[in-house]
C-alpha cells in the first residue's frame, strides 16, 4: 500500500531501497524476505512521505504524510 500511495513501481522501490527488484517481488508476494531488506523498504517509504499506521482496531495501514 505505501508503494502505491508514492506511485512508485517495484524497480521504483527497489532503487530507493537499495535492494533487488526480485527482493521486492518476493515480499510483495508473501515470500520470506531478510529483516535488513524489509527495513530498507520502509525506510525508503518513510523517507517519501509514507507513515505506516499500526493496527487500532481497524487494521493496520498507510497513509502519506501531510507537508
Amino acid at each position: 500500500m505505501g508503494r502505491a500511495a508514492l506511485n512508485w513501481s517495484t524497480q521504483d522501490l527497489a532503487k530507493n531501497a537499495g535492494v533487488g527488484g526480485n527482493t521486492v517481488n518476493r515480499f510483495e508476494a508473501g515470500q520470506d524476505a531478510r529483516v535488513s531488506s524489509v527495513d530498507k523498504m520502509r525506510a525508503a517509504m518513510e523517507a517519501a512521505g509514507v507513515v505506516f499506521i499500526p493496527e487500532n482496531g481497524g487494521g493496520a495501514g498507510v497513509r502519506l504524510r501531510k507537508d
